[in-house]
């Protein structure tokens, strides 16, 4: 039995200690997502004029690892243990960060960002995993709002909080403000109480090796197929590579007693549904959040500070939604709070593909489209986590949390590469480029709202049956 001091929490809005861990941990991992977009001339200049793609692995090498690591690492929550595997990714991430901030070459800040991919891997699920087992089961949904809240935050303050501090301090400060926090998680973690010891083992350990190579490569097509071009080789390896592989992790996972990856998830009609509105907000999110920075400074001109704070009440409008979901005693469910976060997006990203100015206009455009957005993503997020999460019974909270936030990571590398299409070609003032991008978001949100119809309540929803492996790993199985 878990430990009393554990389950007996303070009231949410007092944040609990799992709590507080589980929301450090999300943020962490989903700012390092984002917040290194607008350190890229500067890391550029400092190691010697490199070109702009070689540069961009600084972002793709962290998105490709955490990505490809996020559903083994769930399942990992499942067997090693919540709280073993949170302390292991904290401390990877941390060690990371650390070795980034003072890297002396370019090669190591690679391999630095290498390193904080695999740690914000581990962190992800183990954090959700963490906060659903140790709340009682009534406080679930309003957990979810606060783990979710802090994820949708991090993910929109990315671009804010890097202006600002590689305008004030230079790009290496972006990893110095891990180093804190990580700091004062950790202490957090050992003073949690231990929990009942798991009897389950590691998943399949080649699955694990052929779904993570698998969806490494099929990021890494996604990432640079605007570079290499579609039809070339390099592009074409590693699409069929990652089919092939992927492929063969799935077959391989259907038959495994311990899976590196739970196909029988997707039996689940809600479930497979949060997976795949996850993927369409995923590519919606993250083309919108480059795509502000890019138009702020390539169309209107401001200056990487000014893009920053101009995209802050956004994200504020984000996190004040899931703050408040999370403080609600009766909430709406996540079919509509996905519903209506999805259609916000597309109504917002409509507008702009339709009128989007060529000159400033803050307070008449940004502004009520930054706050619409803000608090469409903070329900979209919020709702869809929810889904996920109580879609499943509690032995497989980590293994279905990881593959939905893969899905997420998938769609927004998709959205990357979509955006990158569409400004291939133009001329850098062409606004129309950037409308086009608004009608492919504008598209993905349509039919997120459509796919919500199928995010019915956890408790009208019967859960999906365990497997052997679940009732393995179970304690008292």
């Amino acid at each position: 039995m878990t430990s009393p001091q554990a389950t007996n929490l303070q009231p949410l809005t007092g944040l609990s200690r799992p709590l507080l861990l589980g929301c450090g941990g999300s943020f962490l991992a989903f700012l390092d997502v984002t917040i290194t977009n607008l350190a890229v001339p500067a890391v550029q200049r400092d190691f010697g004029g490199l070109s702009i793609h070689a540069v961009s692995w600084v972002i793709t090498l962290y998105t490709i690892l955490f990505a490809a690591l996020l559903a083994p690492a769930g399942r990992m929550a499942d067997t090693l243990g919540r709280r073993k595997l949170f302390g292991i990714g904290l401390a990877t991430f941390t060690a990371a960060s650390l070795l980034a901030a003072v890297a002396p070459s370019f090669g190591v800040l690679l391999v630095a960002r290498a390193g904080q991919g695999v740690g914000a891997a581990a962190l992800m699920p183990a954090s959700l995993a963490l906060v659903l087992a140790d709340t009682a089961a009534h406080r679930r949904a309003a957990a979810i709002g606060w783990w979710s809240a802090a994820a949708a935050l991090a993910a929109a303050t990315g671009p804010v909080l890097g202006g600002v501090l590689v305008n004030s301090f230079g790009w290496r400060s972006l990893f110095v403000i891990n180093l804190p926090a990580g700091v004062l998680l950790g202490w957090l973690a050992v003073r949690l109480p231990a929990s009942a010891t798991r009897r389950g083992r590691a998943p399949d350990l080649l699955g694990t090796a052929l779904l993570t190579a698998g969806i490494g490569l099929l990021l890494l097509a996604l990432t640079n197929g605007p570079a290499w071009g579609w039809t070339g080789l390099p592009s074409l390896s590693c699409l069929l590579g990652a089919a092939a592989l992927i492929s063969a992790a799935l077959r391989r996972s259907a038959r495994h007693p311990r899976p590196a990856i739970e196909v029988g998830l997707w039996h689940s009609p809600a479930y497979a549904s949060a997976n795949a509105v996850s993927l369409l907000f995923g590519a919606a999110l993250y083309a919108t959040l480059l795509l502000g920075v890019l138009f702020l400074t390539q169309i209107w001109r401001y200056s990487e500070l000014q893009a920053g704070l101009a995209m802050s009440p956004g994200a504020a409008a984000s996190a004040a939604v899931g703050i408040t979901l999370g403080r609600l005693s009766r909430r709406p469910s996540p079919r509509i709070l996905t519903a209506v976060g999805a259609l916000g997006l597309a109504a917002t990203s409509a507008a702009l593909a339709v009128w989007l100015p060529a000159t400033p206009h803050f307070l008449l455009v940004w502004l009520p489209a930054g706050l619409i957005t803000g608090v469409a993503v903070g329900a979209l997020s919020n709702g869809v986590s929810t889904a996920a999460a109580l879609s499943v019974p509690p032995p497989r909270f980590g293994a279905a949390t990881g593959l939905n936030i893969a899905a997420r990571q998938v769609g927004g590398a998709f959205g990357v590469a979509v955006l990158a299409i569409l400004l291939t070609g133009h001329r850098a003032a062409d606004v129309s480029a950037y409308q086009g991008i608004y009608v492919f978001c504008t598209l993905a949100c349509l039919t997120a709202a459509l796919l919500a119809a199928r995010l019915v309540l956890p408790t009208q929803a019967p859960p999906a049956p365990l497997t052997a492996a679940d009732a393995e790993m179970t304690p008292g199985a």
